[in-house]
């Protein structure tokens, strides 16, 4: 392994001292981005000081809900990093990114509803992942002109894994530097893969970390759990799931179940805190959901799909439930936890502020409701001021609204929704847009119930395959027979259409 590392160590040297790309190193935490993060740091130290020119990007996603014994072991070897490459004069810059607000997984699942993640519907990947790593490597190729993507990948991970890697080798520009397919002007470089699980193991209990995290707590982390596997910088969505390993997101529905933090759980009696946690992602992860959701998509549309309603985002109801579960699992945690998470946050303020935002001026949700059911989760008030008085109506005015839409529903929604419109353009000096908006909402919500927008929906499909038709054979037969037949046929849809709304 010496003989290994030492023939390694100066092929690190040769590629840095190349030129003057500047190197991104994918760093998880786990056993194979330290491993080949030790490998370059341990390189760099070789170099004399003046050759040590170019910057090397240590950048690390946290999704912010990341499994929370590992986002703090990772946060805490970032700062280590840190002051350790300041003080070895090495050119490592340690950065910790984090998705935008919009883009988090609580506001998207909250906010908008979004349902659990799927298989067929991943839209967690690309936002609190692919973006935040592919942003800032673009700034640093934006900067620079290129960058070189250090990363642990390994061809005995999966079969998966080495066929890609294999690919890429094809079309290799330089010795060990493949092309990135997602991110232009930017090269990867895998200095471990060929390594095996107890290659990269016996080169951690062999070797001192050397920014002075300990490697055989890591082992012990890994020990914890399951499995052995990790998840690798992200940059586009081949990448799979590892939601069921220590390193993935603790939310993740993308795997039947979350082995490694129920192994911690059922391993370690000092890490029953995360049963909460668990509980809450395993009620995420149901069978059936179509209970909890609208049967109306995301823009107010019912699209019918097997002469069934395509569910739509999780109605106001369940968002309020999944936000509430989730605040008392927070509170349960900081009052029962040990004492290194009493601070740790499951949401962020900022996230509650955007959810908050969503509810009351994109879903009209003008009651509201959050700042309350904050106060009833955690027992303190919202640390936020009130938003806009023209925007919000008092929990009585609620009720008044109710029972004169006799409990109905969706007239309630819809006259909630005109108002919230309404008292929108009330402050603008120019309301152009407010009778579409209006007209928007009114269609929404004239359905009598979901029977009833489901036949529509079959109506509406239905008028057009006619529509469909017409334009092959029945615009063939209209223009032998003249006008008329086109004109007989327009009727026939516009009828149908008069009738569906």
């Amino acid at each position: 392994m010496r003989d290994v590392i030492a023939e390694l160590t100066e092929e690190v040297r040769e590629l840095y001292t190349a030129d003057e790309v500047p190197w991104v190193i994918g760093y998880s935490g786990g056993k194979d981005s330290t491993a080949v993060l030790q490998i370059v740091w341990l390189a760099l130290k070789e170099l004399p000081v003046e050759q040590r020119r170019k910057p090397v990007y240590v950048i690390s996603t946290d999704t912010l809900v990341e499994n929370p014994i590992v986002a703090a072991w990772v946060n805490r070897s970032l700062e280590t990093m840190s002051a350790a490459a300041a003080e070895q004069e090495l050119p490592i810059q340690p950065n910790r990114l984090t998705p935008e607000v919009k883009d988090t997984f609580w506001v998207n699942l909250i906010g908008k509803g979004y349902p659990a993640p799927r298989p067929k519907f991943r839209w967690c990947t690309e936002r609190l992942k692919i973006k935040p790593s592919n942003a800032f490597i673009r700034r640093v190729v934006a900067n620079h002109g290129e960058a070189i993507l250090v990363l642990g990948t390994r061809k005995a991970e999966s079969q998966a894994r080495a066929r890609s890697m294999e690919k890429h080798e094809r079309y290799r520009v330089r010795d060990r530097l493949s092309p990135n397919g997602n991110l232009p002007n930017s090269l990867v470089y895998s200095p471990i893969e060929a390594w095996t699980s107890d290659d990269v193991w016996m080169f951690l209990m062999q070797a001192q970390n050397p920014w002075g995290h300990s490697n055989k707590d890591l082992l012990t982390m890994y020990q914890a759990a399951s499995d052995d596997s990790e998840c690798p910088l992200v940059v586009d969505s081949s990448t799979p799931s590892c939601g069921d390993s220590r390193f993935g997101c603790w939310t993740c529905t993308l795997v039947e179940q979350d082995k490694s933090m129920t192994a911690m759980i059922q391993n370690d009696e000092e890490k029953e805190w995360m049963l909460p946690l668990l509980e809450l992602r395993n009620d995420l992860d149901v069978v059936d959901d179509r209970p909890l959701r609208d049967f109306r998509r995301l823009t107010g549309s019912v699209t019918i799909f097997h002469d069934q309603a395509v569910p739509g985002p999780y109605t106001q109801e369940s968002r309020e439930k999944w936000l509430r579960r989730l605040l008392e699992a927070q509170t349960w945690v900081q009052g029962h936890g040990p004492a290194d998470v009493r601070d740790l946050s499951l949401v962020t303020l900022d996230e509650l502020h955007e959810i908050r935002r969503i509810w009351v001026f994109e879903k009209h949700e003008i009651e509201d409701s959050l700042p309350r059911i904050y106060e009833e989760a955690t027992g303190v008030p919202f640390p936020g001021g009130p938003l806009d008085e023209h925007m919000v109506l008092g929990s009585e005015d609620v009720d008044i609204l109710r029972e004169l839409c006799e409990d109905d529903p969706l007239h309630f929604e819809m006259t909630r929704s005109l108002i919230a419109v309404e008292r929108r353009f009330r402050t603008m000096a120019r309301r152009a847009g407010l009778f579409d908006e209006l007209e928007k909402t009114v269609r929404r919500s004239f359905y009598a119930d979901e029977e009833d927008a489901t036949q529509r929906g079959r109506l509406m499909l239905e008028i057009r395959e006619i529509r469909k038709g017409r334009s092959t054979g029945e615009q063939t037969e209209a223009r032998d027979e003249g006008d008329g037949g086109a004109a007989a046929v327009e009727d026939l849809t516009e009828d149908a259409v008069d009738a569906a709304h």
